[in-house]
């Protein structure tokens, strides 16, 4: 007896069986979870952060004083040669020099430093964007495989038992022995196609492992794959959505970086002063003495020097600015892109179900009948048993491509609701 559609009932029992286990295994949010918290990427981003912030801090000071001690007019011959208090002149001095930058300049300084910091927080999040996108799609593969394999392993299944009706058949004289060949060719094909599914899903479950570590993607066995047909990804060009973009906020970063210098170029036309103190100590016979002094650099040629600074630091902010515009149209493009592609993808889903499926279901019923009837050929019925399972197995490759873009849209920007340490 030919039991396609039982086989076919089974493995779809299987599956819900598979979805209600999966619910008291791993969720895909979990897996996202222990993603981010395996991810030694986010541990360098909030090493380098901390860094950030404890320089800014040393940024926004004053320079070290100088410590200057020597000794002055040291005579060489003579009765007082390296005499260090005969002499008149020769004086031992110890001072210190300050030097007082100004104000603006160091809060500049600071505000550099908290920018690169504003960087490092950017990169932080396109790594969590891309952590949550590739454990998603790794899920996505794994799920997919699963189905796959259960799919064609129940296909194998019930090939077998056509294989022993054609035999039973061909005993009793009510078959001929090219339905047992063929039957028996058939099981080898499918059986090529298991070991093919099977080889995906090692590795697709190597993929998972490598962003959940082994033990968690055994867990994750016979889980559902995510909701595709959410349609919280049709607001992924919204204002709103398009601000937390991790790459475009990259490069605000840097373009506010670049704003930063500029104004540090600007502000080095207005030049530091130095401060001196310096005690002199001569012999007993004469007296110390105190110097004062003051160090203020002469900008001579400031449109050689200052200036070409300034134009420079304004060429680089033009030049992150181009590349800020650039790279957000270049963003839309493919986000539209994707978006338009699971539009299609679902309603092609939703097409060939309600369609095809329904075609080569009632072909094969057909042809099982037919045969049944013995007014057909077993050839027949496994050329329909192809095509109700070819179409299966579109439906399941489109889903999967439309899980795929579904987490590429879904992940362009971190999910708010998955802490990232």
């Amino acid at each position: 007896m030919f039991l396609f559609f039982r086989v076919f009932g089974a493995a779809a029992l299987a599956l819900m069986v598979a979805g209600h286990a999966g619910a008291q295994q791993l969720s895909l949010h979990e897996a996202q979870q222990i993603a981010l918290s395996r991810s030694q990427m986010l541990a360098a981003h909030d090493a380098a952060a901390e860094a950030t912030r404890e320089m800014a801090v040393a940024a926004a000071q004053l320079p070290d004083p100088v410590l200057r001690a020597g000794v002055d007019n040291l005579p060489l011959s003579g009765s007082e040669r390296f005499s260090l208090s005969r002499d008149f002149m020769t004086m031992r001095r110890i001072g210190v020099m300050q030097e007082f930058t100004r104000a603006d300049k160091r809060h500049l300084n600071a505000e550099r430093v908290l920018r690169e910091g504003a960087r490092i927080q950017a990169e932080r999040l396109m790594s969590v964007s891309d952590i949550q996108r590739e454990t998603a799609l790794a899920w996505i593969e794994r799920g997919y495989t699963d189905q796959t394999l259960d799919l064609l392993r129940a296909q194998l299944d019930e090939a077998q038992l056509q294989v022993q009706g054609a035999e039973v058949a061909f005993r009793s004289g009510r078959g001929n022995q090219a339905d047992v060949f063929t039957a028996r060719a058939a099981i080898v094909d499918l059986r090529d196609k298991v070991r093919r599914a099977e080889r995906l899903r090692q590795n697709a479950n190597v993929s998972l492992a490598r962003w959940i570590g082994p033990e968690a993607a055994a867990r994750a066995a016979a889980t559902p794959v995510l909701d595709w047909r959410d349609a919280v990804v049709e607001q992924v060009l919204s204002a709103e959505q398009w601000r937390g973009h991790p790459r475009l906020r990259l490069l605000d970063a840097q373009v506010q970086a670049a704003q930063t210098e500029v104004r540090q170029a600007q502000a080095n036309t207005r030049a530091d002063w130095s401060v001196e103190l310096m005690y002199s100590q001569r012999g007993s016979r004469y007296s110390d003495m105190v110097s004062v002094g003051v160090s203020i650099p002469l900008q001579l040629d400031r449109a050689n020097r200052q200036n070409r600074e300034i134009a420079a630091k304004q060429a680089l902010l033009r030049q992150a600015e181009a590349a800020y515009e650039e790279a957000l149209r270049a963003e839309e493009a493919v986000a539209r892109q994707w978006l338009n592609e699971w539009t299609n993808g679902r309603l092609r889903i939703e097409r060939l179900t309600s369609d095809l499926l329904p075609q080569t279901r009632n072909r094969t019923e057909a042809a099982l009948a037919t045969y049944r009837a013995g007014r057909g050929s077993l050839e027949a019925v496994l050329g329909a048993r192809r095509d109700e399972l070819d179409a299966h197995m579109q439906i399941l490759s489109l889903e999967a491509d439309a899980s795929r873009v579904w987490a590429q849209l879904r992940y362009l920007a971190p999910d708010p609701t998955l802490a990232s340490r």
